[in-house]
């Protein structure tokens, strides 16, 4: 069992609506101020108030800076998240997640590089404190996944560093491209950078409520009032079953709800991609790949696509970013149906190789295979010819050589 969160986002959603609708559903705000602490960054504090809007109760956030916080760019933020030990490991990749999709959003918007984007409002104290106080906050509460409804927009213009801008702001409106949004009659900032930054990077589905076993619930306040609509960011929390078993021509299979990330890359060497692939394994992906396309102006593209559990995506597309130098990544939920495999094992020189046992074959480990290879100075060809013999005398299971517990292969 894992438990999902779903945002209301009829009155758009803010980085203080966010942590206030955790906060309110039970996050406990001074564990949330203990993690904030571990950053090291002096000058803010952090209270909550509630109140009523439009006659329902919410916890309002309010974030108290000391003097205004200097722009800050990808770089630094980075450097800020990863030095912060203190930090649950989960929180951290969720926070560099969501300022990864807002550098990318605002490369776009400016026609920047990633490493070359300056944050203002959003790199001010008040919205780092929003962002990684939301990601502490999902991790008191155990949030496995996040999911949301359709996301409310205003019209006219909003303020900001750059002076008058459209409402939407361009950053909000790069961060929520292929996302369900729709618009009210409402001359003001629904919706901002931050908030869009959070369900970008977040958000592993939007649409109706996810079925759960409804446990929690919480309301985040805006800072406006009045009659009618309450302003306010609902937060909905469940059990949801992830993994249901079942069988598939009569052998064991599970279904698992995975998602695809994916990116397009169109000036990147050989070598980049040839290391990108390795990397993503590396930080989770169960499974990553290129496939070749022809993109706009006849350039010559490489889609890299990486199959990962909700959990890894952040990560996944951190390093789709950092390596790849995309501007950009894709998202999609997709059910995959795994049939029952395990590890067993088989010697080639007396030497270990792992093998994957699944209903119709076996196979011997690559990696493995490649280690044995170099040992003993055989081809790698004779190497697994010599592992697939081993395997066929062991009657296609090998010797029985378990992985670690808990663990199966992908």
């Amino acid at each position: 069992m894992a438990r999902a969160l779903w945002w209301q986002c009829s009155s758009g959603i803010a980085g203080d609506m966010a942590l206030g609708s955790l906060v309110d559903a039970g996050a406990d705000l001074d564990r949330v101020v203990e993690g904030l602490r571990a950053l090291g960054v002096p000058g803010w504090s952090l209270s909550a108030e509630h109140v009523t809007r439009a006659g329902v109760a919410a916890t309002h956030l309010q974030v108290e800076v000391e003097e205004p916080g200097e722009p800050r760019d990808w770089a630094r933020i980075r450097e800020l998240l990863e030095g912060a030990h203190g930090l649950p490991e989960r929180a951290r990749e969720r926070a560099l997640a969501v300022f990864a999709a807002l550098a990318a959003a605002e490369a776009t918007v400016h026609r920047q590089r990633v490493d070359d984007v300056h944050f203002h409002e959003v790199g001010a104290l008040d919205a780092i404190v929003d962002i990684v106080g939301t990601c502490l906050a999902l991790e008191l509460l155990d949030v496995s996944s996040v999911h949301a409804g359709p996301v409310a927009l205003g019209y006219g213009t909003v303020r900001s560093a750059h002076g008058e801008l459209p409402n939407p702001a361009p950053a909000v409106v790069a961060l929520l491209a292929g996302k369900p949004v729709f618009g009210r009659d409402e001359p003001v900032e629904l919706t901002t950078p931050t908030g869009a930054a959070i369900l970008a990077a977040l958000a592993r589905s939007f649409g109706p409520v996810p079925a759960m076993a409804l446990e929690l619930s919480g309301y985040g306040a805006g800072t406006r009032d009045g009659p009618g609509r309450p302003n306010v960011l609902q937060a909905l929390l469940g059990q949801v079953v992830e993994h249901q078993e079942g069988q598939v021509a009569g052998v064991p299979s599970a279904q698992e709800d995975l998602v695809v990330v994916e990116a397009n890359l169109d000036d990147v060497s050989g070598e980049v991609l040839g290391y990108l692939v390795p990397a993503l394994l590396a930080v989770g992906a169960l499974d990553a790949w290129l496939v070749p396309a022809i993109g706009k102006k006849g350039r010559p593209v490489q889609v890299v696509n990486a199959l990962v559990t909700p959990d890894d995506a952040g990560r996944v597309a951190a390093v789709m970013f950092e390596e790849g130098g995309t501007l950009g990544v894709r998202r999609h939920q997709v059910e995959r149906t795994a049939l029952a495999r395990h590890w067993a094992g088989v010697e080639v020189d007396g030497r270990p190789v792992r093998v994957k046992v699944g209903p119709h074959r076996a196979k011997p480990e690559y990696e493995d295979c490649v280690e044995v290879a170099r040992a003993t100075g055989r081809p790698l060809a004779e190497v697994v010819r010599l592992a697939e013999a081993a395997i066929t005398v062991a009657g296609g299971r090998g010797t029985g050589l378990a992985a670690e517990e808990g663990q199966r292969p992908n």
